[in-house]
């Protein structure tokens, strides 16, 4: 009987140095997870591509008005949407757009994935940077309550 005792005794305090030991560790601090941080995308426009397209066609659609109108902005130029505070700039064209790693190129001068790379301001302040793809329309569509933005068309320099 002695020994049953000692045994239950040496139980209970294992038992507890074992919980002594959990709470102990639910009470050291908690090991903060490494941040990820997003690698900044390049475009590059490969010299099979540079100056071989002038302009793009950007469809804005006015949800407002329920009204649609095609502009033709040139590659590098910015234009102000009538009766707005909104200017936007294409920046690149890419005809073959593809995604190699943190690098956005085309991979050739062919129209195999057509996108624009747009930069859209409202009150002088950027509010949107980022590409427009004509197959894929609502891909990384840019939101704006009143206007939407799609690619249509593009416009060869020859």
């Amino acid at each position: 009987m002695k020994r049953l005792m000692k045994l239950l005794v040496l139980s209970l305090v294992a038992m507890g140095a074992a919980t002594g030991c959990n709470e102990k560790q639910d009470k050291q601090p908690a090991v903060s997870k490494p941040k990820l941080v997003k690698a900044a995308s390049v475009v590059v426009v490969p010299d099979s591509v540079k100056g071989k397209w002038k302009a793009v066609k950007v469809a804005v659609a006015d949800k407002n008005a329920k009204q649609q109108q095609v502009y033709t902005i040139e590659i590098g130029a910015e234009f102000k949407l009538p009766a707005s505070d909104i200017t936007v700039q294409v920046e690149n064209f890419l005809p073959h757009f593809v995604m190699e790693g943190t690098t956005l190129t085309s991979q050739s001068n062919e129209l195999v994935n057509p996108a624009a790379q747009l930069s859209i301001r409202e009150g002088g302040q950027e509010i949107y940077r980022g590409w427009l793809f004509s197959l894929y329309p609502t891909t990384h569509a840019f939101q704006h309550p009143q206007y939407g933005f799609t690619l249509v068309d593009y416009l060869s320099a020859s």
